[in-house]
């Protein structure tokens, strides 16, 4: 059975974001993850996970201006020192909320820097940021995004994610360097979602979900979820899935799809 995890920053957004940690427990979510804690002192929000039972199991680095438009800085040349005291600030809020993961948003490519500027950044702030979370116990992901939703977005595929780890470790010697596979997402760029899944399983420490077209929840579009989630666990994927979907309507009156999982 699939491990739910309600993405409270798209999920119960009829609510204001701290409000939404009693409503996710209260439709039987045991886990939580969102994009970004910085906003609130670590301790409320453990509190919070705390009171309402539940587990935080990612949230990402700092992005740069979010509200701004800015989708991550990582592949930025000019902004790595901004990119290294972001995974400083990052790792003490995990620390301290008890989260076992991370995700490192590699950003939409400046235009005025080159394919190859852009990745040999975005390696060499992995390369900081991988060992440095390890040590910490923390796991580092990256995640392609497609993109039609955020043209330009530097990482936008499997295989490409898959080079870039591998590379990290080749120079760093550090292994601490996993996929965020986001399925809505790599269904836009790639399709072939369960057999890319099964290939590269291994290096997949997180899972998201939404329907596509239209990014809402389960049952709304093209893929067939009730496959996929009997594929996973016939596999053995193990990890979390992300519920990071725009709810069609009401978010408790969407989750009938999810009533199976979370009756557990």
């Amino acid at each position: 059975m699939p491990r739910l995890a309600a993405n409270l920053t798209m999920l119960f957004n009829e609510a204001p974001f701290l409000e939404r940690f009693e409503r996710a427990a209260q439709a039987g979510f045991k886990a939580v993850e969102f994009l970004f804690p910085y906003d609130y002192p670590a301790e409320q929000l453990k509190e919070l996970l705390t009171r309402n039972g539940l587990q935080l199991v990612l949230h990402n680095l700092p992005a740069g201006n979010w509200g701004g438009g800015e989708r991550g800085i990582a592949c930025h040349p000019e902004r790595i020192e901004e990119f290294r005291a972001g995974v400083d600030q990052a790792v003490a809020y995990a620390t301290a909320l008890n989260v076992a993961q991370l995700n490192c948003l590699a950003g939409i490519k400046p235009a005025h820097v080159s394919d190859a500027d852009a990745r040999r950044t975005l390696v060499e702030n992995l390369k900081f940021a991988a060992p440095k979370l390890e040590a910490a116990g923390i796991r580092l992901l990256i995640e392609p995004i497609n993109t039609f939703d955020i043209p330009g977005f530097f990482l936008s595929h499997t295989q490409q994610a898959l080079d870039i780890i591998a590379e990290v470790g080749t120079t760093s010697g550090s292994d601490n360097l996993f996929v965020q596979y986001d399925i809505y997402h790599m269904q836009r760029m790639e399709g072939e979602l369960a057999k890319t899944i099964e290939k590269n399983l291994a290096q997949i420490a997180h899972l998201q979900l939404a329907d596509n077209p239209g990014r809402n929840e389960p049952g709304s579009g093209e893929i067939n979820y009730p496959f996929l989630f009997a594929f996973l666990d016939r596999i053995g994927y193990q990890g979390w899935i992300g519920c990071e979907y725009k709810p069609a309507a009401a978010t408790e009156a969407g989750l009938v799809w999810a009533a199976p999982y979370l009756k557990r």
